[in-house]
């Protein structure tokens, strides 16, 4: 038998509990621990992506050669882009 690393948590899963439910009846997962454990490393996934995404527009941001606008003038015309739309 398997010793448990940690204490059990009670999940709430709201509207979310029949997908959960289903994904064991159908045999993907064998517990609903399984499920949120799944959901927990598609999670990591997903911010890690997003993180290296981020990461690599900030590298791409510094890198480019263009030159720098200085903030009173980004400001300046956002307000005149808003003023126009108005």
């Amino acid at each position: 038998m398997a010793t448990r690393i940690a204490k059990p948590v009670t999940v709430t899963l709201g509207a979310q509990t029949e997908r959960a439910q289903r994904r064991v009846a159908t045999g993907q997962y064998a517990s609903l621990s399984e499920v949120v454990r799944a959901g927990l490393r598609a999670l990591d996934r997903e911010e890690e992506a997003l993180d290296a995404s981020l990461k690599a527009r900030v590298e791409a941001a510094l890198a480019d050669p263009a030159p720098s606008i200085p903030q009173v003038e980004v400001f300046a015309a956002l307000r005149a882009h808003h003023n126009a739309r108005k």
